[in-house]
């Protein structure tokens, strides 16, 4: 077994990646303070083509050095918008006929296992703060929470990993699938 070389890889071009068919999924980042961790989301978002990051309140906005380290230049191929709130992002997402879900440890959350995106929709997946999780106005308009089971000692994970994990299990249904 080879490990391939990066020009094997046959990967898109910026402008190929901006006109090439797109996941239904809208990444909307509540608050999120590492610019290391928007940089990571981009990453993962480029990875499995999704539609947009919405970068909302105290999130960093491209371009920034920090959020290129992580990014390495998926800033400038995925598509993204600044919202001064995340309830901001989630009221145009709706009106515009996404399904939202915030991803929080929530009454009536669903494990994400048990989560079955359809093909013939738009999905939104509000991240929250590192911190403090997303807004609880944000929770009380998305269409509902999903939650990642845990099995250890800690409450939470990083963002990113958890944008990671998320994002590949819509990529699962919405793409792999076809």
């Amino acid at each position: 077994m080879r490990k391939l070389r990066t020009i094997e890889m046959n990967r898109l071009s910026v402008d190929d990646f901006k006109n090439a068919d797109k996941m239904p999924l809208v990444v909307v980042l509540d608050d999120v303070r590492s610019m290391y961790n928007v940089g990571s989301i981009f990453r993962t978002g480029d990875a499995f083509r999704i539609e947009a990051v919405y970068l909302c309140g105290i999130s960093a906005q491209p371009p920034h050095a920090e959020i290129h380290k992580t990014a390495l230049g998926a800033e400038d191929s995925v598509e993204w918008r600044y919202f001064e709130t995340a309830l901001q992002a989630v009221e145009e997402l709706k009106q515009r006929g996404y399904e939202v879900y915030s991803v929080e440890q929530a009454e009536g959350s669903t494990m994400l296992h048990s989560f079955q995106p359809q093909p013939d929709k738009h999905y939104a997946v509000v991240m929250g703060n590192e911190v403090k999780g997303v807004h609880q106005e944000v929770i009380d308009n998305s269409h509902g929470c999903l939650e990642i089971p845990q099995y250890g000692t800690k409450h939470s994970m990083n963002v990113s990993v958890t944008a990671g994990i998320i994002i590949y299990t819509f990529a699962q249904h919405l793409m792999f699938d076809k």
